[in-house]
């Protein structure tokens, strides 16, 4: 491959890139999406007798995979333990639900027509950096969300809309350290 070929591609793949996300549907207005959300988690009050969250539902996998790989060490465990009620761990309303959101998002793609591959990231930062700090940043939202008792839809969603002291203070705390790290990484999006 020439130089000419190389230099041809790298432009040809951001184009393309852009190219997918112009033919695809406008995204949804937030307001209505954000009522949307209020219903769904209305309805998982009305339904299941519990809100939302996501955290919950890894601490279940993780426990199942404890509890396959070494079951006395799972029931002695009380951090592991909770986790193996009736009916297993994978059946918990939190796993189910995590299912229903994977699969949503996939098809809520699929309709808007932008269901495709590729990894989103601004000019100055490589795939493999994009990844890392993903990576990185949902290894750091992971330990937070056990350390708060809760993830960002358990503590904002849920605890908000109980009125839960503890959950709008993280929810506060949490857009103030977004916008105080902003300016770090902005300019790997410019």
């Amino acid at each position: 491959m020439s130089a000419t070929d190389t230099a041809s591609a790298s432009v040809a793949l951001p184009a393309a890139r852009a190219r997918v996300r112009a033919e695809g549907r406008p995204y949804a207005s937030p307001y209505v999406t954000g009522v949307g959300i209020g219903l769904v988690l209305l309805a998982a009050f009305a339904v299941m007798g519990r809100g939302l969250g996501a955290s919950g539902a890894f601490s279940s996998v993780a426990a199942a995979g404890v509890g396959a790989v070494a079951p006395a060490h799972a029931a002695g465990n009380p951090a592991v333990a909770e986790y193996l009620g009736q009916g297993g761990p994978l059946r918990d309303w939190l796993v189910i639900e995590i299912a229903g959101v994977v699969l949503g998002g996939f098809a809520s793609a699929w309709l808007a027509g932008r269901l495709g591959g590729g990894v989103e990231r601004g000019p100055r930062v490589g795939d493999g950096a994009r990844l890392a700090y993903a990576a990185g940043g949902g290894v750091v939202m992971g330990i937070g969300a056990k350390l708060a008792r809760g993830c960002t839809s358990g503590q904002a969603l849920t605890g908000g809309a109980l009125l839960s002291v503890g959950s709008w203070l993280f929810i506060a705390t949490a857009f103030a350290a977004a916008y105080a790290a902003a300016p770090l990484f902005r300019r790997e999006w410019t």
